[in-house]
């Protein structure tokens, strides 16, 4: 047996998502912060997975509120997603 499991499925899921003017607007601030502060640009698209990420890395309600959750196929369609 390896010791190595095997690896997780990797490829990205396409979402497909609507946004206010507002959050367009903002998100484009973010991008254009993170190219001042990291002196690359990068486009929204490829920010958003990582904003998210974070975003639910920190968020202990829902950490807390995922571990009781009953049903293994709602948890696991979660992670299949996030990768």
């Amino acid at each position: 047996m390896l010791k190595l499991t095997r690896l997780p499925e990797r490829t990205p899921v396409k979402m497909p998502i609507q946004v206010s003017p507002a959050l367009h607007a903002e998100l484009q601030d973010y991008a254009a912060v993170y190219a001042q502060a990291y002196g690359k640009e990068e486009a929204i698209a490829n920010l958003i997975p990582f904003m998210l990420e974070t975003f639910l890395a920190g968020d202990t309600g829902f950490k807390k509120a995922r571990r009781t959750l009953s049903s293994g196929s709602v948890q696991t369609s979660i992670s299949a997603n996030k990768e």
